[in-house]
């Protein structure tokens, strides 16, 4: 037996005193065990789930999802009533999207962001109401333009000087009015991943702050535009409030500039709110968040002598990304022995990075449990790995997990809720794979599995056995 201290744990990583233990800021709230140690969601068991609808299986806890939802409302409602002002708190749909988890958080009292025609359409058959809408994205066509304001979108966030005169030729042509964000780059670097940081100078997004003031007097200009305020989005995955205070400060500045103008009603600071992926992670408490973000935009403005604008918000990962989970049913196991006598073992399941990519493109990284039984043998360091034809196809890079792990476990990967169906591919012609929706002991499909007629459908070079019968 090999031992669970082992030189190839990072830092970060403990050998836990329970090797089943279900860390609380990294699973659902309803997550628990039962009387023969599987994982229970919702009162579902990972076994049943297993059973009744395969793996790889993405589950989606309803409760967690609209509690979180309904908690971000709630706690930037009375930030902002403590400050004078309102606050709006858009669901950012990139994060996850489909009908029915819109349907959740609008229930919960939120607006839907959108940043595509394709999810601007699973909002609308959801039956978003379209002033309830906010429109991003650095690249928006003239039709997915012309589609938004024909619906009309409450919103559309304008990134690009191009895009401004796009927009001005559509509302002529439609006789319509369209509310506008300019999109602002304040310069602030958020400690994270340079492809999640969306506010650093060198990147696609937005108006740099010294060009944001013509763009805002470009759609003062345009009769069919209306300005509805600055918008300015820092990055992902952030822990803590400075980077959010530092750059509403830069954005109150500008802010400020233009009221010279005429009226600049609502400040839109984004999302980007980080959550806990493992047990080391520390997230700041929505409430902190909100407290702290809005007291900060409330003092600005008192500097400057200026009153506290309408406020939103656009929290994507922090309402579902601990809501899902994703079930895996292990294939093999392989311990590697390197050069310096240190084990690790290689655990592969039958998913990988076709439904979770996240740790392939960013190093992200990720927690593991078994969940068809309570694991018995020591903490054993592994490396959860997926089945397609890459070295980098790691779906948990470092994780303890029992040595007694066999062929045919469950395994667990929690905070999957977030970036993984939206960024599933068919890589190596794997289907992707179904989401689940649990409440109250009940499981439902909300997203269909694919299957690989599915896959091999797309292929125009398959004759239909329809066609080779006639033929015959």
């Amino acid at each position: 037996m090999h031992s669970a201290a082992d030189s190839l744990a990072p830092d970060w990583l403990v050998v836990p005193e329970d090797v089943n233990d279900l860390v609380t800021a990294v699973w659902p709230a309803s997550a628990r065990r039962d009387a023969d140690g599987a994982l229970v969601i919702a009162g579902v068991s990972a076994p049943s789930l297993a059973q009744t609808f395969g793996t790889p299986l993405l589950v989606l806890d309803e409760d967690e999802v609209r509690t979180r939802a309904r908690t971000f409302r709630e706690s930037f409602d009375a930030a902002a009533a403590e400050n004078g002002t309102t606050a709006q708190v858009y669901y950012a749909g990139k994060a996850f999207l489909s009908t029915t988890v819109a349907r959740w958080v609008v229930d919960e009292g939120l607006r839907v962001d959108v940043c595509t025609g394709g999810e601007l359409e699973v909002a609308l058959a959801a039956g978003v109401a379209p002033a309830s809408i906010g429109f991003h994205g650095n690249n928006k066509s003239t039709a997915e333009l012309e589609r938004a304001v024909e619906v009309g979108v409450g919103s559309i966030i304008v990134d690009s000087a191009i895009e401004i005169e796009r927009l001005a030729a559509i509302t002529a042509r439609l006789d319509a009015t369209q509310r506008v964000f300019v999109r602002a780059i304040s310069g602030v670097h958020a400690e994270t991943h340079d492809f999640l940081a969306t506010a650093h100078e060198d990147q696609k997004f937005g108006f740099p702050l010294e060009d944001a003031a013509a763009a805002v007097a470009r759609i003062r200009e345009i009769p069919g535009l209306e300005l509805a305020g600055l918008h300015c989005h820092i990055g992902s995955q952030i822990f803590g409030v400075a980077g959010f205070r530092e750059s509403a400060s830069r954005l109150l500045e500008l802010h400020a500039e233009l009221l010279e103008g005429g009226p600049v009603p609502q400040l839109n600071l984004g999302g980007g709110f980080g959550i806990a992926y493992t047990r080391v992670d520390d997230p700041t408490p929505i409430q902190t968040l909100a407290g702290e973000i809005v007291s900060a935009v409330a003092e600005g403005c008192a500097a400057r002598g200026i009153d506290v604008p309408a406020l939103a918000f656009e929290p994507g990962r922090a309402i579902i990304g601990t809501a899902g989970v994703t079930l895996y049913e292990v294939g093999t196991t392989k311990d590697v022995v390197l050069e310096s006598g240190a084990v690790r073992r290689y655990v592969s399941v039958d998913g990988g990075m076709s439904d979770n990519a996240r740790p392939a493109l960013y190093g992200a990284q990720y927690s593991a449990r078994l969940a068809s039984r309570t694991g018995i043998g020591a903490p054993q360091l592994s490396r959860v790995v997926g089945k397609h034809c890459e070295s980098g196809d790691i779906v948990v890079d470092h994780e303890y997990l029992p040595e007694d792990l066999v062929p045919g476990d469950l395994l667990a990967v929690p905070v999957t809720g977030a970036y993984c169906a939206p960024l599933a591919s068919n890589y190596n012609h794997v289907p992707r794979p179904p989401v689940v929706a649990i409440r109250d002991g009940r499981a439902q499909v909300i997203v269909r599995g694919e299957t690989i007629a599915d896959v091999l459908a797309r292929d125009a070079g398959i004759v239909p056995a329809s066609v080779v019968t006639a033929e015959r």
